[in-house]
């Protein structure tokens, strides 16, 4: 009887030795990641061939004391390793683990592969090659610490690896996860199960082959320890036959109804590809359909729901998923009464969007992802208890933003616009801008003050994103979520990610390009677009300077108004390759409209040329890297006058703007300059920003012709 180590993921160990004593392994002891126990040859082969959650098999050759390479090397040596296989059959070492004198497990392989080469040449023998890419065994090396594990792969390739999987969906789990969230689901082979978002369907594939009886391994090809001297063929044979037997009949057996779904046609195509490959595909009726908008399947009365629903690496990332799960909850509780589900997932707040409360849950990452599974109890509710679950999310906050986008949509069709916000921290509680962008919206959360709980905050903001979702109807995949956040950094724009996400719209007489998510402003300041607009209309016959740019949209309104020349200064080359996108989105092309990346402020101190229109809008506080010093709006707009107004033709005139809360315009210095400023603040904020005084304020500055 030899010793073996049965190797799985952290967190099932427990799983895993149920699981061998119910395939007849007496007394399995679990260990960290895995299971050691005993077993004669049949069994051995028996576990290879049905265990659903191990990874591997290991025959324990020696478990010895590592504290540097030479004990490494010893110890290998001293394993008569000419006993197991011969010079013909060709190896690899896989070595798991490091310690402080064996950093580098390549170094350690290399060390146990010279030990075992070095025990046949010495016993007279051919030396035994190395094959990386298709071994005949596989010497499995596992150090933790000061302790040494060393002995036989027994199987090869992870018995993941079922074979029918031949092409995944997206973010597929592994076999053997999938099965061990089957098993921990509560589902038994006598109840129906459906995976609303089901994949590549390895989910139900697996539960099938539990029904029917299928030994996972019954598909294998080869098995490593089939190399091994002592490898006991007729055993093995005997073994195998009774399984594909067993695998045959048992689909025939089975009656419990097995439903899969998803939205993507191209995933169900894989998945019953799988499920033909696995000899299951009679059993599971797989097709179309979303999960937000799940009802019960014709045939299924009661039983498990269970699915490993899409999530991201932040919530932020994509506010669709916080629609999903609330709706897919709703779906569950309206439509499943006296079914179970177990749902999988690495966000504890997405599954709170559920609304349910877990009665088990387990902890089992997936690869190095921690994740938990959590299994609710769906129970039946009467009509009344299915309304009350029907009512708004955050009625306060649905009924303000109803009634904004009735009064402000109509004030947008009215006025040519197809971007304007609807909705701007109305209501405290619910610290947040939502923006209209030709069909899709744009929330953007503000950072909470300190008093208020992470947590708080964090269910405010998935609050309002569901809210905005039933009250609008939108697509779930055109809601984009960005934290606004006071910036640490030098840019006063923030990129978010990588991609190329723009769309065209139209605001009055010009049309514009916008990345909703790509940045964490969107290309086009909305409040500032009563100003574009009078830009365009004062624009007419004169030579036009935009600085600090931005993506150019004011100077299209200029170039579109009638321009004599523009040009268009800006840091950020990105910007003004946008700018020139704009400009050419609306035909405004040729070498009267330039553009210049540059230092705004460092240019105007050399600049020569003048201008008969300026548009200033700086930012309120910059130390980029990029910029010789330091700017403050409120602290330096003399200094930027002063060079301004060099540039400014007799009878010019600069429209200066700026977001700087509480602005105070210096008129001591601007009259020393000769300058007069007209403030035009309350001319220039539009409907949609008129809760907000201060959102912007705007000055009209001209030569005082009376000095």
């Amino acid at each position: 009887m030899n010793q073996y180590l049965a190797i799985t993921s952290r967190g099932l160990e427990n799983l895993l030795a149920t699981e061998l004593e119910e395939l007849g392994v007496i007394n399995p002891q679990v260990v960290q990641a895995g299971v050691k126990f005993s077993a004669e040859d049949e069994l051995l082969y028996r576990c290879c061939l049905w265990s659903r959650i191990a990874s591997r098999f290991v025959l324990i050759l020696s478990e010895f004391h590592v504290r540097d390479d030479m004990d490494l090397y010893l110890g290998a040596s001293a394993i008569n390793w000419t006993n197991y296989f011969d010079s013909n059959t060709t190896f690899v070492v896989d070595f798991n683990g490091t310690n402080q004198e064996i950093r580098n497990s390549q170094y350690g392989a290399l060390k146990v592969k010279d030990a075992i080469v070095d025990r046949f040449t010495k016993s007279g023998l051919e030396r035994p090659s190395i094959s990386k890419e298709n071994p005949g065994l596989r010497v499995h090396m596992r150090l933790s610490g000061e302790k040494g594990l060393l002995g036989f792969d027994m199987v090869g390739s992870g018995l993941h690896q079922r074979g029918y999987r031949t092409e995944a969906g997206r973010a597929p789990l592994r076999e053997t996860l999938a099965a061990a969230l089957v098993m921990r689901s509560g589902w038994t082979i006598d109840k129906d199960l459906l995976d609303p978002m089901c994949g590549s369907g390895t989910i139900l594939i697996e539960a099938a082959m539990i029904a029917a009886k299928i030994a996972p391994g019954v598909k294998r090809n080869y098995w490593c320890f089939e190399s091994l001297k002592g490898f006991d063929v007729d055993v093995w044979n005997e073994v195998r036959t009774e399984a594909s037997v067993q695998s045959r009949r048992g689909t025939k057996k089975v009656n419990a109804k097995f439903f899969g779904f998803d939205n993507d046609q191209r995933s169900i195509k894989i998945a019953r590809d799988n499920a033909r490959r696995a000899g299951v595909e009679d059993l599971i009726q797989f097709d179309t359909g979303d999960a937000a908008k799940l009802s019960r399947p014709e045939g299924f009365e009661t039983g498990v729901i269970i699915c490993n629903p899409p999530y991201g690496e932040r919530l932020s990332s994509n506010p669709a998923l916080i629609a999903l799960h609330t709706e897919f909850g709703h779906r569950l509780k309206s439509e499943f009464g006296g079914s179970t589900a177990s749902i999988y997932s690495s966000d504890d707040e997405l599954l709170s969007c559920l609304r349910m409360r877990a009665e088990k849950q387990y902890k089992l990452n997936n690869g190095a992802l921690p994740c938990v599974q959590k299994n609710y109890q769906i129970s039946t509710r009467s009509a009344e208890e299915r309304a009350d679950a029907d009512k708004a999310v955050a009625p306060d906050f649905a009924n303000r933003l109803k009634k904004n986008i009735a009064k402000i949509s109509k004030w947008a069709r009215k006025e040519g616009i197809e971007c304007f916000r609807v909705y701007d921290a109305d209501l405290p509680e619910y610290n947040a801008a939502i923006d209209f962008y030709k069909g899709q919206i744009v929330i953007q959360e503000y950072a909470a003050p300190k008093t208020i709980e992470e947590d708080t905050a964090r269910r405010r903001i998935m609050e309002i994103v569901r809210a905005t979702v039933q009250v609008t109807g939108v697509d779930t995949n055109d809601v984009i979520l960005k934290v606004r956040q006071r910036q640490k950094g030098s840019s006063q724009y923030q990129k978010l990610g990588e991609g190329s996400h723009y769309v065209e719209v139209s605001e009055y007489d010009v049309t514009l390009l916008v990345n909703l998510q790509d940045y964490l402003d969107t290309g086009l300041f909305l409040d500032h677009r009563i100003t574009r607009k009078n830009l365009g209309n004062m624009a007419a016959g004169k030579d036009f300077l935009n600085l600090f740019a931005y993506t150019g949209s004011a100077t299209v309104h200029a170039a579109c108004g009638g321009a004599k020349s523009t040009l268009t200064v800006d840091m950020s080359r990105t910007y003004l390759e946008w700018a020139q996108k704009n400009m050419k989105l609306n035909g405004m092309t040729g070498s009267q409209h330039q553009f210049l990346q540059a230092d705004c402020l460092q240019w105007l101190q050399r600049a020569n040329d003048q201008y008969d229109l300026i548009f200033v809008d700086p930012p309120t506080f910059s130390n980029s890297k990029r910029m010789e010093q330091t700017f403050d709006v409120q602290r330096d707009h003399i200094m930027l006058f002063e060079n301004l107004k060099r540039t400014l033709r007799g009878n010019g005139e600069i429209v200066f703007s700026n977001n700087k809360r509480n602005f105070k315009m210096d008129f001591e210095a601007l009259e020393a300059l000769n300058l007069v400023a007209v403030n035009i603040s309350s001319k220039t904020l539009p409907l949609d920003f008129a809760r907000n005084k201060h959102i912007h304020n705007c000055w009209v500055i001209t030569h005082n012709m009376e000095a």
